[in-house]
């Protein structure tokens, strides 16, 4: 069970509107390394994960995402607020605004509406804590370049914010990889036992 706060993690209050941002900002929405995905790997990931402690991880890592989600939705949303059909036009918001008109819809920023393909819930606790720490950087990677196209400082503040999250939810799951190759039996661990014998 989630209990929810009604307020963002971190606060988005984004003075200027701007289009041509919310077409890139998007992809940490819908994207290939965007929150919605990440949430939903997280939490489907715990339930075939053997320890404790894991479960508790992947359960509060996946409900940050959600709140990481929320976070990027108002962002766009701000972007796009009020704008007038010439902005639109301008912009080259309107291929999106014809299809969705100023609705958070998730998708990439290439026009890729997202897909669970791009996620994976394996059951190996191995992969699925290594394929977690890689998408962590993924994202990460994903914040550098919107910081790198972006200088409104309404913007800036929140998306730096959710790349440190990126940081610190690689590192935990760097350390859930230690934890879990610690508790394992030997012989069921690929490192010690490449020829899977049983």
């Amino acid at each position: 069970m989630f209990v929810y706060e009604k307020k963002l993690q971190y606060p988005v209050k984004i003075t200027n509107p701007n289009p041509k941002y919310a077409q890139i900002i998007i992809s940490q929405y819908g994207g290939p390394d965007g929150e919605l995905g990440a949430s939903l790997r997280y939490l489907s990931q715990r339930y075939s994960m053997p320890f404790p402690e894991l479960k508790g991880l992947l359960t509060d890592i996946g409900t940050e995402e959600l709140g990481h989600l929320e976070m990027i939705g108002a962002i766009v949303y701000q972007l796009t607020r009020n704008l007038t059909p010439d902005e639109i036009k301008r912009s080259g918001f309107d291929t999106y605004f014809v299809d969705h008109t100023t609705g958070v819809y998730p998708t990439a920023a290439s026009g890729f509406p997202w897909s669970a393909a791009g996620m994976q819930s394996k059951g190996d606790l191995i992969a699925d804590l290594t394929e977690d720490m890689a998408a962590e950087q993924k994202a990460r990677v994903t914040y550098d370049n919107i910081l790198r196209l972006v200088d409104d400082p309404d913007v800036r503040e929140p998306i730096k914010f959710l790349r440190e999250r990126e940081i610190v939810h690689f590192q935990r799951f760097g350390e859930g990889l230690r934890l879990a190759t610690d508790k394992m039996d030997c012989k069921n661990f690929y490192a010690f036992n490449p020829s899977f014998d049983k």
